[in-house]
């Protein structure tokens, strides 16, 4: 882990050097359509990058992040979505180095969990008018992630959603794939042990949130990226219109508005277990399995964000 400056020093910067690489995922949703709009408005904004990449093969990401990090830049702009900005955090965590997000993608839960606007204009404007933040970092096992660890349905969702289907519906072409699904998947039992209690259930879902958003949308308006606490919940139960039913009413009406009103258990480390054992998806990764620690590393990435989100 290299030796991190001040934040207000890292702030200053980032507006006074304007050391940047853009790097885009040119297969997300809006990424290849948006590319050079991106470069143009960056440019608007007075930034010359360092260099510029349009990524075409997704599978070459990692190693155009390392190559970007290489040059040393003071703000790694990453466009694309969810998918390619957890590959982005893997390589930004611990590291003196702010992550900038365009989010060009379907769903774009990380950003919305940073209070980002979506529109690509407004949000390349933080970079000049917001500041440097330090986030939590989720942990599945050793596996760094941003935004969602979750196991059952979602699992097969992530495997079979369609791309074109995403570039059509957007964020609905998730829950529409579930709604495929659901009728051959079977519920699981699990267990959560968090702070010495283990909590079990039967459900065709259960998910652990590091950030505020998921599917693109809300799951309850008191949680944050940067408390230092993950929250687990489930959808629904052992009965699959029950699970069906309280999707739907969640993406529609935002009934969790609090977390005192809602099927959560929150903590810094849990343990998760299920019958039988089950992979996971992390942030849309399916490569892990039960049993399975999740937990949260305070202030382990940096990220540009507006001026206005409260960093604590």
């Amino acid at each position: 882990m290299s030796e991190l400056r001040s934040k207000t020093e890292h702030t200053k910067a980032i507006r006074d050097l304007r050391r940047l690489v853009l790097v885009v995922n040119t297969r997300s949703r809006r990424g290849r359509r948006l590319y050079f709009d991106a470069l143009r408005l960056l440019r608007d904004e007075g930034y010359r990058p360092m260099r510029t990449y349009a990524v075409t093969d997704p599978t070459r990401l990692p190693e155009i992040l390392e190559e970007a990090l290489g040059l040393q830049p003071d703000l790694l702009v990453v466009g694309g979505g969810d998918g390619s900005l957890s590959e982005a955090v893997k390589h930004v965590a611990h590291r003196d180095v702010a992550l900038g997000v365009l989010p060009l993608g379907t769903t774009n839960n990380f950003a919305r969990s940073l209070g980002l606007p979506l529109d690509l204009a407004r949000a390349v404007k933080v970079f000049g008018l917001g500041k440097v933040a330090d986030i939590d970092l989720g942990m599945a096992g050793d596996t760094p992630f941003a935004n969602l660890a979750s196991f059952g349905v979602s699992v097969e969702v992530a495997g079979t959603v369609k791309p074109w289907l995403k570039r059509l519906l957007g964020r609905a072409a998730y829950p529409l794939t579930a709604l495929a699904a659901l009728p051959r998947h079977r519920p699981f039992r699990a267990y959560v042990t968090v702070d010495g209690r283990r909590h079990e259930l039967l459900t065709h879902q259960l998910n652990i949130a590091n950030g505020r958003y998921h599917g693109g949308w809300q799951i309850a308006r008191d949680i944050s990226i940067d408390n230092r606490r993950l929250v687990a919940y489930q959808l629904g139960s052992g009965r699959k219109l029950r699970l069906l039913a309280e999707t739907l009413v969640r993406a529609t009406t935002g009934r969790w508005r609090s977390l005192a009103g809602g099927p959560f258990v929150t903590g810094a480390e849990m343990l998760i277990e299920t019958d039988p054992p089950m992979p996971a998806d992390v942030d849309g990764e399916v490569r892990l399995s039960t049993p399975l620690t999740i937990r949260t590393e305070p202030n382990g990435l940096r990220v540009m964000v507006p001026a206005g989100f409260v960093d604590t």
